[in-house]
């Protein structure tokens, strides 16, 4: 189920409890122009939630609250730069410095908070992509969606009453009367916390980091004083000195620069996220997480830092093709092909964008096209052999466009160069099948599974052969490892595994799956007419 819109026509609130309600599992990605965030959701609950450039707080907020030493955290951290891919919070309960009820509860409240923040976004778009699920190393939870939908409305009142005293986070304010002083005022635990930090020097952003106390909390503690008459504003943070702003982006992307060449790639991305929380333009960061969303497989995500390059000055070649490839991730054919023409301009001598816009023709359904352009590029390479790449597409344009011949032959000259390419090898065993030659078909196929770089299309063909040729143990063994090499390959092969599943009597599986099915494409009538019969009363 795809679902995307504005937050000016429906708040997130109301998208979130229709993905609650309808039981989905999937990311919805929120953005407002350089801002970023994603709810994770697993079967209608919340299990994972961040924004983009919002400093992840879960070291400091166990410390300010005491649950664990800065010298635990500092050993944590050490540990963790040489333990690569392990998360802190791990690294922590295996030093005893934290229980795992503990952790995993600020875990909560970190992702709640970014949830709460989310809800409070009056503007941008948002998207949900079915089936996406977080990264690997990162923490997950399960929340009732109703509980955070309750809270959030009641945060977002109370928020715009205290944003007219509190408008913005780089606010200074002091004591003008100390409460506990004074007899019969009634001092909340968080503003006892607060209390001894309100000095006049620091902003409000600061009493956040250093009272262990989250955004709200702080601002409600504090909207609460200055109702009293006890604490005002004496002025704002003032702005570093150039040289010092630039030297703090330096070290930012220096850091970075060091994590990711070790490896360290959430590391990485964090230090990029702080220099662009010192200049939100800063090109390098934006461009370098950009790329890292992509990798990650977060296109829409990565669409962002690159849109933002674009406004602010740099719609450079690179930064076109990269914004082509995300475009061409999320199945925005059209733009991905305006965007590589841009490009072109830039860099007419490049063959390369030729490559790649024969890649999202193809995509598009446009055979003719795709084997037009492919051919184009091969002219442009001139004795220089092609790529892998090239012959993996090229076969399956001739293919499409009815040239079977050409295709065989692109395929057999592709192998001679890259003899173990499962890409090509899948290629052109489908166009070898589509000749009629089945047999001569699977033996790529085998080939392509046992090649370094095996597809999940060479799991899925040979999963579809054993399937017409009724072996259903070897059909789930193939589509279960398809999917497990890409969960979003198709909705046929959920289609199928639901199929095998419901021979089998495991109507409750059967229904998982195709379920998933239809989440891939809502409009398939097939999958709409199984789970009507599967759900439709005994005897019905």
């Amino acid at each position: 189920m795809a679902i995307e819109g504005s937050i000016a026509d429906v708040s997130l609130a109301d998208i979130c409890q229709l993905l609650a309600m309808g039981r989905k599992t999937g990311c919805l990605a929120i953005t407002d122009r350089s801002n970023f965030g994603y709810i994770y959701f697993d079967n209608g609950r919340v299990v994972y939630a961040s924004v983009v450039n919002r400093p992840d707080r879960l070291g400091e907020l166990l410390v300010k609250n005491d649950v664990i030493t800065r010298e635990h955290l500092s050993q944590a951290m050490e540990r963790q730069a040489h333990e690569k891919g392990k998360r802190l919070g791990e690294i922590l309960v295996e030093m005893g410095a934290v229980s795992q009820d503990d952790l995993d509860r600020y875990i909560s409240l970190q992702i709640e908070e970014a949830v709460y923040h989310l809800f409070a976004w009056t503007q941008g778009s948002f998207h949900f992509n079915p089936d996406q699920r977080p990264d690997d190393n990162v923490f997950l939870v399960s929340i009732n969606a109703d509980a955070l939908l309750m809270e959030g409305a009641r945060r977002v009142d109370e928020w715009s009453l205290i944003e007219k005293k509190i408008p913005s986070m780089d606010l200074v304010f002091a004591l003008e009367r100390d409460p506990r002083e004074e007899e019969g005022v009634e001092l909340s635990e968080h503003q006892r916390r607060l209390i001894p930090l309100i000095d006049g020097t620091r902003s409000v952003e600061d009493l956040v980091h250093e009272s262990g106390l989250v955004e709200f909390d702080t601002g409600k503690a504090l909207y609460g004083l200055i109702q009293g008459g006890f604490a005002v504003q004496v002025g704002r943070r003032s702005s570093e000195d150039e040289g010092a702003t630039a030297a703090r982006i330096e070290e930012h992307l220096n850091l970075g620069r060091a994590f990711y060449r070790s490896g360290m790639i959430e590391d990485a991305a964090r230090e990029f996220r702080k220099a662009l929380e010192v200049d939100p333009k800063q090109p390098e960061a934006r461009r370098r997480l950009g790329l890292l969303s992509l990798r990650a497989g977060r296109a829409q995500e990565a669409l962002v830092h690159f849109d933002e390059m674009a406004q602010n000055g740099d719609p450079s070649y690179a930064v076109l093709r990269n914004r082509a490839l995300a475009l061409e991730r999320m199945g925005r054919f059209q733009e991905a092909i305006d965007a590589l023409d841009e490009a072109a301009l830039l860099r007419a001598d490049d063959p390369e964008v030729l490559l790649a816009r024969g890649i999202v023709q193809f995509k598009a359904g446009d055979g003719a096209g795709a084997r037009q352009t492919l051919a184009a590029y091969r002219k442009a390479l001139g004795d220089t052999t092609p790529p892998p790449m090239f012959y993996a597409y090229a076969v399956l344009a001739a293919g499409i466009d009815g040239a079977f011949d050409e295709a065989l032959a692109l395929g057999r000259e592709g192998l001679e160069h890259y003899p173990e390419d499962g890409r090509i090898l899948v290629n052109t065993g489908a166009v070898i099948e589509q000749t009629g030659e089945r047999t001569a078909a699977v033996a790529y196929y085998e080939r392509a599974v046992k090649s370094p770089t095996a597809p999940p299309q060479a799991h899925k063909a040979l999963g579809d052969v054993a399937f017409e040729a009724g072996d259903a143990a070897t059909a789930r063994k193939h589509y279960e490892a398809a999917i497990a090499l890409d969960p979003r390959l198709g909705e046929d092969v959920y289609v199928k595994l639901g199929m095998l599943a419901f021979q089998e009597a495991d109507k409750k599986q059967a229904g998982v799956l195709w379920r998933r099915a239809l989440d891939i494409n809502p409009e398939n009538a097939e999958v709409q007419a199984h789970l009507e019969r599967l759900e439709a009363p005994a005897g019905g």
